[in-house]
């Protein structure tokens, strides 16, 4: 279900500001149903802030984390969350670990940084928006 991405449409993308970059996270999950992190053989991987805040970076096609899959996260392979299930079990899960959501991060490591309700809230109020 997901959609082509050319590498000039992906270097565009990652030049808006972080606000943009969430505009766009919630609109194509919302249009292809689709969240994508990277994982590896002992699970999803996560960043840690200099608040401390432990994080699950997040985008809407493989290849935004495809780019990331490098250094210490090199063994990490993108792995594809419906939004269904998305909606179902992660936001309480990501609530209960108390982990945040790094959403689009470019390559300079800049995103919006939020809270797992509010994604949930933003990304439900998109698919009505879409029906």
């Amino acid at each position: 279900m997901s959609y082509e991405l050319s590498s000039k449409n992906r270097a565009g993308s990652l030049a808006l500001s972080d606000n943009k970059r969430y505009e766009l996270f919630i609109s194509k999950v919302a249009e292809f149903g689709e969240i994508w992190s990277l994982a590896n053989d002992e699970g999803w991987v996560t960043v840690v802030t200099e608040e401390e805040e432990n994080c699950l970076p997040v985008w809407p096609h493989a290849d935004y984390a495809k780019e990331w899959a490098n250094g210490d996260w090199s063994d990490c392979e993108p792995k594809m969350i419906t939004l269904d299930v998305w909606l179902e079990r992660w936001t309480q899960g990501l609530d209960q670990d108390e982990t945040l959501l790094v959403v689009l991060p470019n390559l300079k490591e800049q995103a919006a940084l939020v809270d797992p309700w509010q994604l949930d809230e933003d990304l439900r109020a998109a698919l009505e928006l879409k029906h």
